[in-house]
């Protein structure tokens, strides 16, 4: 899974937000905010890969166990999914 085309992340004041772009900004009406773990979650998933991969790359780059990356990643994705932002 991925993100869908058409979203930018961008920091702005301090702040990390998602924002449509082209096309998007027709269908998407409004922007996210998201945490520095939210944000490494989004630069996984630009790339189209699996809760398992993503739970690999958060435990290489944090101290975190599995199940945690795990339950923290599939609320993330819970997020993407319910603002129709990312392909299965």
């Amino acid at each position: 899974m991925k993100i869908k085309e058409g979203f930018a992340k961008r920091e702005i004041a301090g702040s990390i937000i998602v924002v449509p772009v082209g096309k998007t900004t027709r269908e998407f009406n409004g922007m996210i905010t998201l945490n520095q773990s939210g944000s490494f979650f989004w630069d996984c998933f630009c790339d189209d890969i699996t809760v398992d991969d993503a739970v690999k790359m958060v435990t290489d780059e944090y101290e975190i166990d599995a199940d945690t990356a795990r339950k923290d990643i599939e609320k993330f994705i819970k997020m993407l999914d319910e603002n129709d932002l990312i392909e299965k």
